[in-house]
Order: C-alpha cells, then structure tokens, then sequence
C-alpha cells in the first residue's frame, strides 16, 4: 500500500518477452498488484510472465486477450480489473521498461492527496527532454498536445501521449472503458471522457526512458493522421456533451460563428486570388468581405477557446511548486 492507498499498476503488453521480467523486478514495493495485459502477444511473453517468481508469488495477476485489441484495449481491461478488485489507485506504466519506477510516487501523490482524479506524466519540461526523445516523435508528441488542450479542455496538459498515469476509485467509476478508443489515441479519447464527467486532471514531470531495449511498433505518421481524425471527432463530440447537452454554454455560439467565418474566409480567399490571376486587380469589396469574414472567424474561435479555458480552470489545478522542484531535483536510478 501507499499512504493508506492499494494501488495497482496495469501493464499492457504486446510481445514483451525481453522486457517483462525487467518491469516486473523494477516495480516498487508500495505496490500492491502488478496486472498485467497480455494483449494476443505473438512472443513467449505470457510463458516468462507465468515462470517469474512475483506471479508465482501472487503478486502478479496475468489477463490474457483472445484477439489483440491494442495498447487503449489493454489498458481498459486492467482498469475493469482494478475497479472490480476495489484498488484505491490504478497506474499505467508500460511493458517495455521505458517509465522510471523512481517516479512512480510523484505520479500518485496528487491523487492520493486528493488533489486530482488522474495525473499524467509529463516527458517535455525536463531540461534534457529534446535531447533524449527522438525528434520526430517529440515534435509530433507536442503538435498532438497542443490540439489535445484545445480537444480535451484540459489547457495544461503539456504531455498528452504518455501512458505513465494514475486514476482514482470514482474515476475508474466514471468511465465507460468499453466505449474506450482501444489504440494509441486512448490518452487523448480518455482526457475528453474525463473533462466531460468532470474530473481534475494533473501533470507531473517526469524523466522520459529511451534506448533500455525497447522496440516501438508506432508509425509516426500513420499514428498523426489517425490520431488527428480521432480528436476532430472527440472536439465535437465534447462541446455537443459537455456545452449543448449537459449544460448549455454560450461558447457553442463563438465556435460556430469561428468556423463560419474562417470557412467563408477561406472561400473568399480562393476567389480573391482567381479574381487576380484572371484579372491582374482585385475587386474592393471581395477584398473587405474576405477581411471581415477573416477576423470574425478567428476572433470568434479565439474567444470560444477562453471561454473553455476559464469554464475547465478548475478541473487543472497546478501541481503544487514545492512537489515541482522536488520532482525535478531527485536523482533517477536511469
């Protein structure tokens, strides 16, 4: 137990069989049930699993998926678990070894100080941050944070693909984990699943782990292109749940009007530019249509985007400054 807390860590994982042992050695003792998701592994994954001593010991639980249903499936299923098993707190850390167990306890002291229902690892505010994550994955990370505030209403979350998280009994209530995005978009679907139901979310730096033996199976650029489509769909589907439906807030209208303006903006914009190829001038009052479209359309999105920064203020608070530099000037074992 931590703090009066029973806490479990859900590990998915998808052909680990190099790794698993290490995560399994490497997990703290203040943890009470490693569970771990063998997500349809094609390797010898559940065999170490089932020959390591901590399972032969008990305090391994080993859920085993018929048909692969990736790493958001994974997670789910070892949330159904924790919720059933009444655990206090359940924390994600990955198969690969590529999260730091020295941090697990930074990671759980919000929730368990009840200052947050779901904390998140945050891999990009470590002064060696750009140097240990490989670029191209750093530079999509943040690009897909940045939406991911926008998406989600959670406007300091600066990390919004990390898998290093924890969650809180009526959180784990709260949540639908049968109608979870299953694949690597679970972190944004289930940031927007939490802001509608009303849930603190804080971000808690923590040192990214690269280069330990693991084998990423993401493709960067198909992950952004199915990740992007999901939040499109995520961004709606919150403003019609969260400002229509449960409680209607006039930043529907800011929005609407945005995308309008910024719609017609950019028909007027195609017209300008044929009206000047075709005629070497540009007729004034397309000129002033396109600029007043244009600024009704981002000062209207802006405004909507304030909006929903003060109505979900609350559900980020800040992570405590004396647990900042805490958090930042401890050594890591890695």
């Amino acid at each position: 137990m931590y703090r009066g807390k029973k806490i479990s860590v859900v590990v998915p994982a998808y052909n680990e069989e190099t790794q698993i042992g290490r995560v399994i050695e490497t997990m703290p003792d203040l943890v009470d049930m490693i569970v771990i998701v063998n997500d349809c592994s094609k390797d010898r994954t559940s065999e170490v699993i089932r020959n390591h001593p901590g399972y032969l010991a008990g305090r391994v639980t080993l859920l085993e998926h018929a048909v692969n249903q990736g790493v958001g499936g994974a997670i789910a299923t070892g949330y159904k678990w924790s919720r059933d098993n009444a655990y206090d707190v359940a924390v994600v850390m990955a198969g690969d070894g590529q999260m730091d167990p020295d941090d697990l306890p930074a990671i759980l002291d919000p929730v368990v100080d009840d200052e947050a229902d779901y904390t998140k690892g945050n891999r990009l505010v470590t002064g060696e941050a750009f140097k240990k994550i490989p670029k191209i994955r750093f530079f999509g990370n943040s690009a897909l944070s940045l939406f991911t505030k926008i998406v989600s209403g959670y406007w300091h979350v600066a990390d919004s693909q990390t898998g290093y998280t924890a969650i809180n009994a009526e959180a784990l209530q709260a949540i639908d984990w049968d109608a979870m995005y299953k694949r690597y978009g679970q972190p944004n679907d289930l940031l927007v699943k939490l802001n509608v139901a009303g849930m603190r979310v804080v971000d808690v730096p923590i040192e990214p782990v690269y280069n330990v033996g693991e084998k990423s199976g993401i493709k960067v650029r198909k992950v952004v292109f199915t990740i992007g489509s999901l939040l499109v769909r995520l961004f709606f589907w919150r403003l019609k749940e969260k400002y229509i439906i449960r409680n209607f807030h006039p930043l529907v209208f800011f929005y609407a009007f945005g995308f309008f303006g910024v719609g017609l903006s950019a028909l007027l914009f195609i017209r300008l530019i044929a009206l000047w190829i075709a005629q070497g001038a540009v007729p004034e009052i397309t000129f002033l249509s396109w600029l007043f479209s244009f600024s009704l359309g981002f000062n209207s999105l802006f405004f909507a985007m304030w909006f929903d920064y003060e109505e979900n203020k609350h559900l980020n608070p800040p992570l405590r400054s004396r647990d900042v530099k805490r958090i930042l000037n401890k050594p890591h074992s890695q």
